[in-house]
């Protein structure tokens, strides 16, 4: 090296970082044409570190504080160096500052649904989406791993890398967890925290730590949800009967509306509308009711049952064709009768 030439360099005494902005990670200080004074100060502020790398090795790493640079200080690159204990001439490395501050309001999401295993459902598939926050927390791992000699790297380079791991691990936690779907969407806090668990370990490789992580909605594909919302609604239907009478009900009024107006009308929507609870109804109660028990009749060559029939068999027949409804105002009338003794109508 020429006499001009080291006259010209440059001798750092201070070396220190402030962020410019937001969502930097890593920084390289730079060192071009420029050399560490024996005995410069290292300012390391909080929520950052500082790692001395000389020729691509990592030597020593610095957290918050204010360091006086000499052979005691840098022990592990002094022995990188093989300097002598009393050396005091400058020297040359690389400095690289990292950001420790939480990276917050990272989002994640599942591109396309998991199709998870669940005890209602069987296989279903279902989205997920949420936040999750970070921090650089072992700077020489993730230097040696990530951001190596860059001269800056940002967070939003890393995104799409945590993002995917995230959604590999979900997948794994609700293989593992077994928990039906219902009760996933009524703990999210809880699948949040299982779920970070799982992940914090793939974090620590890559020098960071998981700080939180928050599942924000569990959705099933659109198909799936209008099946989940008529088996909700046949459930909240509970009795069938009951409900039956209630749609009977609601129905009358709009039948006694369109048949017409004034009393003859009401007539016939109320007598419409009994008519068709009673028909509902009977079928209902056929459905509920047990089969009668069958009994055998006479065996072959057995004589018939003589005697006269059971009282009131042949006038329960008839007592039940005696009348009829009104065909324009509902009310009842002899079943002979050619005309309503109500309203007059004739009847067909």
């Amino acid at each position: 090296m020429a006499l001009r030439d080291f006259l010209k360099k440059q001798f750092i005494d201070v070396i220190h970082w402030t962020e410019p902005e937001d969502g930097i990670l890593a920084w390289r200080y730079p060192m071009q044409d420029m050399e560490i004074q024996n005995g410069a100060k290292l300012t390391v502020r909080e929520s950052q570190q500082a790692l001395f790398v000389n020729e691509g090795r990592a030597a020593d790493a610095f957290g918050p504080g204010l360091y006086t640079l000499n052979t005691q200080t840098l022990p592990l690159l002094t022995n990188l160096l093989n300097w002598d204990k009393l050396f005091q001439s400058p020297f040359k490395s690389d400095v690289y500052f990292f950001s420790t501050r939480m990276q917050t309001n990272q989002k994640w999401g599942t591109q396309q649904p998991l199709v998870i295993r669940d005890k209602e459902f069987g296989a279903v598939r279902i989205r997920a989406f949420g936040i999750y926050s970070y921090h650089v927390s072992d700077a020489r791992a993730f230097h040696t791993k990530i951001s190596g000699t860059r001269e800056l790297y940002k967070a939003g380079e890393l995104e799409g890398q945590l993002r995917n791991t995230i959604v590999g691990r979900m997948a794994d936690t609700f293989a593992e967890s077994q928990i039906p779907f219902l009760d996933m969407t009524a703990n999210q806090m809880e699948l949040g925290q299982r779920i970070a668990e799982h992940m914090r370990p793939s974090f620590a490789e890559m020098g960071l730590t998981l700080d939180t992580f928050v599942v924000e909605s569990l959705s099933l594909p659109e198909e799936l949800q209008k099946l989940l919302d008529q088996r909700i609604g046949m459930n909240m239907i509970g009795d069938m009967g009951k409900y039956t009478q209630f749609q009977v009900a609601q129905s009358m009024p709009i039948a006694a509306a369109n048949e017409g107006s004034g009393g003859a009308g009401l007539g016939a929507g109320l007598g419409l509308g009994m008519g068709m609870a009673q028909t509902m109804m009977g079928a209902m109660q056929q459905a509920t009711q047990p089969p009668p028990p069958q009994q055998q009749g006479p065996g072959p060559g057995a004589p018939a049952p003589q005697g006269p029939p059971p009282a009131g068999a042949a006038g329960g027949t008839a007592a039940a064709g005696e009348t009829k409804f009104c065909m324009e105002c509902g009310n009842k009338i002899p079943r002979a009768s050619r005309f309503c003794p109500e309203c007059g109508k004739p009847q067909g």
